[in-house]
């Protein structure tokens, strides 16, 4: 026998940016709470809409399992003195419940002890689920919880109703200050009266017919999306369907019905993006793109309200949307009139960083960091530091003061209204790429120089006045701005030496607090986050450290290295090659003052070493040159021929010989063949895998 129980927890409009999480939450905490009570289930299935959180749980256990329990007491021989019962004996069975003759003895392995058979568990379901279920309330992410009225209940928003079913029953609790019942409300304009819920089984198709309610969140983003693509298509266009907008819209709605409106055309001179974040930031508008992507007067809405004339809502929307568009042309039109030059020297009342001076001193670095690297890859360096040096002038203009996401979009747009070159104007928007993990990349090496230059300094500049990022609190986003100059330098295939960009980078700074250990300082964190890097692309750790211990600064020259070791794991003779290297350098960690330089000819006596010694040689010659190309992948693939003689080596041959000029020319080859793959990485640190 099993139950069907059913939650609802019904308030004012729950805020839609937190209701998915929200409904996850309290679903997840239902679950976790049965669980921990040992009440089986088949499944749950989640409900959330703006008015409320509901859960269904099929196939509940009607009481918690009975188990049988041993509960061991104090040893016979404490417990009873000639027969008669101690004070153990007494607070024992006292604490069980239990007479004393009710006690028994029982062996548990060591000794005889006092010891209680007793049953737990059998609990009914029904006498759990209230405490349950306002656990997880109580639970739920919510960072502010607020009283209304005289009621001590704290929740996000106002709660109105609560309902708790087993099977057709109302299971009498209080949730929040809320009595439980069967009853339910519909949407608050089409049914906005109380609704009967006769069983959990019942409870989406009762509120979708009465009332006017798609309680599923699921459901109800799926039919958001269909109906907008269908409006959409219906324009003549293709609606831009974001998860986040899609799941902002959804939790706004519970009776969805999409219409498209349209905006004047002349809009469309203003940029893009702009548009677009006010129909999606203020508005929740879904907009419309051509098949090149290119952006259409229009834009989807999507009502809580099935009206029996659309055109007012369409043409209400429409009436909303126009000042907001006016004002984005407004601003463009207006913050054309300056240039970005002019710009520039407001940002000199702009601070970047108390220590750290104004924005404008931060372009100053920028550009003069982008000099730098642009010399270092014998690019022409005009149009990167003319980007720099522009880089965040719109910063101060009245579009991005009012769109803040159309940093870099504006600036080039306004580059190109003032006359720069076509590159300097794709710099100052590249500047910010990549934006997040998976982002792409500038296309262009002048925006590539001016977005790794800008990190850099903000890095260094930030380490340098001690305010280093902690596991909780990282302001200036320096992990992610780490990253993103890993990725600009690896995936753009930039040869360049990470700590001496560094030191360029602090040396533009005219008094740094951390001078003496900046850079050092700035080199192991920005290094350390490529752990992060190779944990996502499945790269076992070992691997990362193998090359690591090479105490390497050039980000690409890293990963070749990095990516070249992984294959090289995955070979059949890596384990034992790895083994070998590790027990190698150990021989030579004890011995390293003993070492001859060359291995002497002659002292070979042993057929194993003398094969070893000629493959050595063999494959020094074969990876010399693949070295030199930096074909690493190659090099240790060629190097994993050396397993059979390096077996036969350490089987045949004592290395730690009496004779000591044997012994030396030993170690100096057992040396020789350490260097051959330490030119690559330490692979003795691949040694955990055997």
């Amino acid at each position: 026998m099993s139950y069907e129980f059913l939650v609802e927890l019904g308030t004012e409009e729950l805020p839609p940016t937190a209701l998915k999480t929200l409904s996850n939450a309290f679903t997840q905490g239902i679950c976790n709470g049965l669980d921990s009570a040992k009440l089986s289930y088949s499944a749950v299935e989640s409900y959330a809409t703006p008015r409320r959180l509901a859960v269904w749980v099929k196939d509940l256990a009607q009481s918690t399992p009975v188990e049988d329990l041993k509960v061991w007491g104090p040893p016979a021989a404490i417990a009873f003195k000639d027969g008669a019962p101690t004070k153990a004996a007494e607070a024992f069975a006292k604490k069980n419940g239990v007479e004393v003759s009710e006690l028994a003895t029982e062996n548990d392995g060591k000794a005889d002890k006092l010891v209680v058979n007793a049953k737990a568990g059998g609990e009914a379901a029904a006498d759990l689920l209230e405490g349950i279920v306002n656990a997880s309330l109580a639970a739920l992410p919510i960072s502010k919880r607020m009283r209304w009225g005289a009621s001590r209940a704290e929740f996000v928003r106002p709660v109105h109703w609560a309902i708790m079913l087993l099977n057709d029953d109302v299971l009498p609790a209080t949730l929040l200050g809320k009595a439980t019942s069967n009853v339910t409300r519909g949407h608050r304009f089409h049914a906005n009266t109380e609704i009967t819920i006769q069983n959990a089984q019942s409870y989406a198709s009762t509120l979708l017919e009465q009332g006017k309610v798609v309680a599923s969140f699921e459901d109800r983003r799926a039919t958001i999306a269909k109906q907008v693509a269908e409006q959409a298509k219906s324009l003549g266009g293709e609606a831009v369907i974001s998860d986040d907008l899609l799941d902002e819209v959804s939790a706004l709605v519970e009776w969805p019905v999409a219409l498209g409106g349209r905006f004047d055309e002349s809009f469309l001179s203003v940029p893009a993006e702009a548009l677009i974040s006010s129909m999606k930031e203020h508005q929740k508008y879904f907009h419309v793109v051509d098949s090149k992507g290119a952006l259409l007067p229009y834009f989807i809405t999507v009502s809580n309200i099935e009206s029996t004339d659309p055109a007012q809502v369409i043409d209400g929307n429409e009436r909303v949307i126009r000042p907001r568009l006016a004002d984005a042309a407004f601003f463009f039109e207006t913050d054309k009139k300056t240039s970005l030059e002019a710009r520039r020297e407001k940002l000199k009342s702009v601070v970047f960083q108390a220590k750290l001076g104004t924005i404008y001193d931060k372009t100053q670095r920028i550009a003069g960091l982008s000099q730098y690297i642009a010399d270092k890859l014998s690019i022409n360096a005009s149009n990167a530091v003319r980007a720099a040096q522009l880089c965040k002038s719109d910063l101060v203009s009245n579009m991005v003061y009012e769109f803040p996401e159309m940093q870099g979009i504006a600036g080039y747009s306004y580059a190109l209204n003032d006359g720069e070159n076509e590159t300097v104007a794709q710099a100052i928007v590249e500047q910010y790429m990549p934006k997040f993990a998976g982002d792409t990349l500038p296309a262009s090496d002048e925006g590539t120089i001016v977005a790794l230059a800008d990190r850099l300094d903000t890095i260094t500049g930030i380490f340098g006045i001690g305010q280093t990022p902690t596991g909780s609190k990282d302001p200036f986003a320096l992990r992610r701005a780490s990253l993103g100059a890993l990725r600009l330098l690896v995936e753009k295939g930039y040869e360049l030496d990470l700590r001496d960009l560094i030191t360029q980078a602090a040396g533009q700074f005219s008094d740094l607090p951390k001078a003496d250990s900046v850079v050092e300082d700035v080199l192991a964190y920005m290094l350390e986050r490529f752990k992060a890097w190779y944990e996502e692309a499945n790269i076992p750790s070992e691997v990362f450290q193998a090359v690591s211990a090479k105490q390497l600064s050039t980000p690409l020259d890293i990963n070749n290295r990095v990516y070249a070791v992984n294959s090289f794991y995955s070979l059949p003779q890596a384990a034992a090659l790895a083994s070998a290297n590790k027990r190698v350098s150990n021989i030579l960690a004890k011995n390293d003052a003993e070492v001859a330089g060359e291995v002497d000819a002659a002292l070979l006596t042993e057929a194993a070493e003398i094969a070893l010694a000629e493959q050595v040689q063999k494959m020094q010659t074969a990876v010399t040159p693949l070295l030199a190309e930096r074909n690493y992948e190659q090099a240790l693939t060629t190097l994993a021929g050396l397993r059979e003689a390096v077996d036969s080596f350490f089987d045949d041959v004592m290395v730690m010989t009496d004779d000591l000029a044997v012994r030396n020319n030993r170690l100096a080859l057992l040396s020789k063949l350490r260097e051959l793959f330490l030119h690559v990485a330490d692979i003795s640190l691949l040694a955990v895998k055997a």
